[in-house]
């Protein structure tokens, strides 16, 4: 999905609106997520880019899109261009080292703090 979505429509209001185009976004991760993956894959990764104009658009994650595209909104702009391309990934396996334990914190399970 490559767009630039219009926050100010003549007639129509504004935060109306701002919802019609979350709505449509999540609508379209949802159908991308739905697809058949790939031999190899395990789930649908997302390149995304968010910015006023497709020249200022920036890498952004796409779990921060909705906190830009509010951010926007509040700041009174009247467009954004968001960029969002579903691409095939495999997940890592964790390390050992990386999740902590509730045990590393030196207490048991029985044990409270006083």
């Amino acid at each position: 999905m490559r767009k630039i979505f219009q926050l100010h429509v003549e007639g129509k209001n504004r935060d109306r609106v701002l919802d019609a185009v979350k709505h449509e976004i999540r609508k379209y991760i949802k159908r991308e997520r739905r697809r058949d993956l790939p031999e190899g894959a395990d789930f649908w990764d997302f390149d995304c880019q968010f910015g006023r104009t497709k020249e200022e658009a920036a890498v952004a994650h796409l779990s921060a899109l909705t906190g830009l595209i509010n951010e926007l909104a509040a700041e009174g702009g009247t467009q954004f261009y968001v960029e969002i391309l579903a691409k095939p990934a495999k997940r890592k396996p964790r390390l050992p080292g990386e999740a902590q334990s509730a045990d590393e914190d030196g207490m048991d399970e029985g044990d409270e703090e006083a």
